[in-house]
């Protein structure tokens, strides 16, 4: 049975920062892409980050949204099986439960139905 299992979340102070990690298990994801969306209180769950088959070279192939472009990095250690997404320069309008998605393809996808497993996300609160 796939699962991913996020950790990392919490309360943090504008500014801060927060490390996210996903643990994939029942799947080895060393070649497959993944990624973090997140969903704020009444709004749609949106791509945050996703990063693709490295090959060997860390972190080739990631893609951010621009909102966290320079702030937020991708990356995945395939010995574990694990995703990260290390969250600096934290705003409140980062603030939002953050989900951990895997697919069977190699590529990197902004769009969540093209991601077959889905962690039961933790939640990010910033604040001002």
């Amino acid at each position: 049975q796939v699962q991913l299992v996020e950790s990392g979340g919490g309360l943090v102070q504008a500014g801060g920062s927060l490390r996210l990690s996903c643990a994939a298990s029942g799947f080895t994801f060393s070649r497959n892409a993944m990624a973090w969306f997140r969903q704020a209180p009444g709004k749609e769950r949106v791509f945050v980050a996703a990063i693709g088959w490295s090959g060997g070279a860390p972190n080739v192939g990631s893609y951010y949204a621009d909102s966290v472009k320079g702030r937020f990095t991708i990356s995945r250690d395939s010995a574990k099986n694990t995703v990260y997404l290390q969250m600096n320069s934290l705003k409140p309008e980062d603030t939002a439960v953050y989900y951990c998605a895997a697919r069977l393809g190699i590529k990197i996808s902004e769009d969540r139905d093209a991601y077959n497993y889905w962690g039961q996300g933790i939640q990010v609160t910033v604040s001002s």
